[in-house]
């Protein structure tokens, strides 16, 4: 690169009315773009973050340089000369986009872990103990191992779950009437009911085609659910969209060809449609200066909130969703709909953003229903476009068994873990949860703008203090003032102890002897040196004589020889 690092650059704040501004130093390095400012304050880019890049029109104060996220950060950088900002403009095109797998950070990124500890964070997930938690296989569900060299479906994991009576004949039949061989497979089971969801691809059923095998394979799963007398066939499209489709031979399945099956249209729009609805939230996002009527319209005009609730109106129908099985494994096209590659912008799509903001609509409607809180999923959002680890990369399993991910990146989930106290959920109740189903609501005024996704790198918009954050804060101070209490307590008992001893021992010593006069004055001066206990408490910070929450421990204290007693910690620290 011909360029390293660019002085007396300015950061502009892009919602300031006017132009304020950080003057720093920009530096560009292999991996990320780097702002420090005059206060030392460090501005960290990823290049695998940048979306776009753009080179304004040259003004009197230098050359606009506008760099927009993945992540939703946007930054808008003054350069002092065209020639500089011409370089970093070619520089972040090149960095940003690249050509191969190999080249993405995941495959240079080194947290220091030796190849045990990188296979053990592989591990940290097995799916197979996950479909044991769920009960399976059992008595009507089986592992199959149609799939175990990816012949019939390369885009599924290699470990699929059908039902027992389903043969292998079935199975194969099935998969070549579903689009790129996606055939009907377990994805939920709920064990005390009974019930299954099933996932699969669309029927290439066209006007008229059918297929036996795969009716009987439907047929199969309605026998493997025996406490339901039918089954529902969801197809998320719109239902013009799915009718389109059977003139190019695809389509959706015939109710009167399966039997004891309810179909249903969810009308859950394509990648394009939610693509440019994204884009044009954050172009109102953007907007310096609307007005609170202006944001609300454009919010509205965007449709992003009207296709959250036709996805959360589908998502009702189900119970549980893992991100490493029903998206990693089960092929979730990452590579392709987060832009990862250099590739065909058409196959981009912010469907797993999507998703992620439906699980955070469900906490902020079921607060105590989830042990993790918003930062965990901001923080997956951040890694899906990071390529810092290799949970997200390629578009299948098949694929990143072939680019051997296990062997050459790292895991994200031990990272996470090993700062897990911050992503806790401070109002998760495991107890009051534990059997309760959750039927979110979805009537339009629930459905809320998510500020801390879409604004959270603009700190100077309307800062606010997250209210999960302050009882997290205030937890940790009650473990800190519980412990302090412990300390309080044990040295108050060894207090107690010590003067039980000196008691003792002056009452021998007047046994053996009168009480000399040198003894007199040492007990007398070591008397006047004691603290009044009243005096003593009267220092805590927000105290008043009515507050009366320490009187147990100025009975205690009062026994004792407060003298010796350090009110360094403990009750003197106790400012809530």
């Amino acid at each position: 690169l011909s360029l390293f690092q660019v002085e007396q650059v300015k950061l502009l704040d892009r919602f300031s009315t006017s132009n304020k501004s950080l003057t720093g130093t920009l530096y560009l390095t292999a991996t990320h773009l780097l702002f420090i400012d005059a206060h030392q304050k460090e501005t960290w880019i990823l290049h695998h973050h940048i979306a776009s890049v753009e080179k304004l029109a040259l003004t009197t104060s230098g050359c606009p340089l506008v760099i927009q996220c993945k992540n939703f950060r946007t930054v808008h950088f003054i350069v002092p000369r065209e020639r500089d900002c011409h370089d970093i403009y070619n520089s972040l095109l090149q960095l940003s986009k690249q050509a191969k797998y190999e080249d993405l950070y995941a495959f240079s990124y080194n947290p220091k872990q030796n190849d045990a500890e990188r296979l053990q964070g592989w591990e940290l997930i097995d799916l197979t103990e996950e479909y044991q938690r769920m009960g399976v296989p059992n008595t009507n569900w089986q592992l199959s191992d149609a799939n175990r060299d990816y012949k019939i479906c390369e885009t599924y994991p290699r470990e699929l779950y059908v039902p027992r009576i389903a043969s292998k004949p079935i199975i194969v039949g099935s998969s070549k009437f579903r689009s790129k061989g996606r055939f009907p497979v377990l994805s939920y089971y709920h064990q005390s009911k009974e019930a299954a969801i099933c996932r699969c691809s669309q029927p290439l059923s066209g006007f008229s085609a059918r297929c036996l095998e795969d009716e009987h394979l439907l047929q199969a799963i309605s026998k493997a659910n025996p406490a339901n007398c039918y089954m529902y066939v969801m197809d998320t499209r719109p239902r013009l969209n799915a009718m389109a489709n059977r003139a190019a031979g695809k389509g959706y399945e015939n109710e009167d060809n399966y039997s004891n099956i309810r179909f249903q249209f969810v009308g859950i729009e394509n990648i394009h449609v939610m693509r440019s609805s994204l884009q044009k939230l954050l172009e109102v996002n953007g907007t310096k200066g609307l007005s609170v009527n202006d944001f609300y319209s454009g919010l509205e005009s965007s449709g992003w909130l009207r296709h959250i609730k036709a996805v959360m109106d589908a998502a009702i129908f189900l119970a549980k969703v893992l991100i490493e099985k029903d998206w990693i494994s089960f092929g979730h096209k990452f590579s392709e709909r987060c832009g990862h590659l250099d590739g065909d912008p058409k196959e981009v799509s912010p469907v797993f953003t999507q998703f992620l903001e439906c699980v955070w609509h469900l906490t902020e409607q079921f607060p105590q229903a989830f042990e993790f809180n918003e930062a965990f999923l901001l923080q997956i959002h951040e890694h899906i476009h990071s390529c810092q680890f290799g949970n997200f990369i390629g578009n299948c399993q098949k694929e990143r068994e072939e680019l051997k991910l296990k062997e050459k990146t790292y895991s994200l989930w031990p990272f996470l873990l090993d700062d897990q106290k911050k992503y806790l959920n401070p109002l998760y109740g495991s107890q009051s949860q534990k059997s309760a189903v959750l039927e979110p609501n979805t009537v339009s005024f629930n459905f809320k703008f998510w500020r801390n996704m879409y604004h959270q790198f603009d700190r100077t918009l309307h800062p606010r203090q997250s209210v999960f954050n302050i009882i997290m804060n205030m937890n940790e101070q009650n473990k800190q003032l519980e412990k302090d209490i412990k300390d309080l307590e044990s040295q108050i008992k060894q207090r107690k102890n010590k003067q039980t001893d000196g008691i003792l021992s002056k009452e021998l010593l007047n046994s053996v002897r009168p009480e000399s006069p040198a003894l007199k004055a040492t007990l007398s001066l070591k008397e006047q040196a004691l603290l009044p206990v009243n005096d003593v408490l009267r220092t805590i910070e927000g105290s008043s004589p009515a507050d009366n929450r320490y009187s147990e421990y100025a009975d205690e204290f009062s026994k004792a020889e407060p003298a010796v007693v350090s009110l360094e910690y403990g009750v003197a620290r106790m400012t809530c």
